[in-house]
């Protein structure tokens, strides 16, 4: 059985919006802000992001596996990739630049001088960097916990979608929910059986063996489960003609004010970047003279 989740209703503002124009509001927002590598246009998307996010009044416990995930992202896009390497940074941030930290080092007792690139301009794209992404994240992080499971077939359909295609994203949808409860019963049952995953120790070889209890079979369940699923559509004759959809939707003036302001946002952005040439990467002064430049 597919599971989602785990979603409720909250009467909040974000609540009153037709799924429909939250998924257009939320692509507009995406195809608006990566336009731009210009801090100022990003701090106006990052607050619009959370904006958007704490309108859907959700807890801290319920999406904190999210941001978790979206942390690890950063910190291996910003500091690993940029700071560190500085390979993110290629194309955007010009050659060059006020070094951080002097251009030659040399380390006492071995005697070993390195060179480390890190330049303030580097570092104010990391800043860029996590208020474009940090934007685009409290933007699509939401939608799971804040829009009814029940209607992500009828909401992409709506949007133009063939059925196929709707039903397809609904299933993905509910995809990583369900293997997550499938691996935390197979992980219950095995620990019952005197499974210990803390004993996992070794080589990598060896560490995989020992996981196989786990994976072996929430791989097969979620083979199965997909074939499940495909026997009852074909049952059902899926495809052969439109497919009716139980939930119904309807515009009201809110979800129409949301679509106008998410016109006039990738609207703006396209203008913005192509017909006045603004948005690229742009370095304060009050930056540079921290380096003393």
């Amino acid at each position: 059985m597919l599971v989602t989740w785990r979603y409720r209703f909250r009467n909040s503002l974000m609540d009153r919006f037709d799924p429909r124009a939250r998924w257009i509001f939320s692509l507009a927002f995406l195809f608006a802000a990566t336009m731009f590598w210009d801090a100022r246009f990003l701090l106006f998307f990052f607050l619009i992001g959370f904006a958007w996010y704490f309108s859907g009044r959700t807890a801290w416990r319920e999406t904190k596996r999210g941001w978790k995930l979206v942390g690890f992202l950063l910190f291996v896009m910003i500091v690993v990739n940029t700071i560190i390497t500085g390979g993110g940074a290629g194309g955007v941030v010009p050659p060059g630049g006020l070094q951080v930290w002097p251009k030659g080092t040399t380390i006492p007792l071995i005697n070993w001088h390195f060179h480390y690139g890190l330049t303030y301009e580097r570092l104010w794209f990391a800043i860029c960097q996590l208020l474009r992404i940090g934007g685009i994240s409290a933007i699509f992080l939401i939608i799971p916990y804040t829009m009814d499971p029940r209607v992500y077939g009828v909401t992409f359909r709506g949007l133009g979608l063939p059925d196929s295609f709707a039903y397809s994203m609904e299933l993905a949808f509910r995809y990583v929910p369900t293997l997550a409860r499938d691996f935390g019963t197979t992980f219950d049952a095995q620990r019952a059986r005197g499974y210990e995953i803390e004993r996992v120790k070794g080589g990598i070889v060896k560490q995989i063996i020992r996981i196989a209890p786990l994976i072996v079979p929430v791989t097969m369940n979620s083979i199965l489960t997909g074939e499940d699923v495909t026997n009852a559509m074909d049952l059902r004759c899926f495809g052969t003609r439109p497919r009716t959809w139980l939930s119904k939707l309807t515009f009201h003036w809110q979800d129409y004010a949301l679509i106008a302001f998410s016109i006039f946002l990738l609207v703006g952005g396209i203008v913005t970047k192509y017909a006045f040439h603004t948005g690229n990467f742009w370095v304060p002064d009050f930056w540079l003279r921290l380096a003393g430049g």
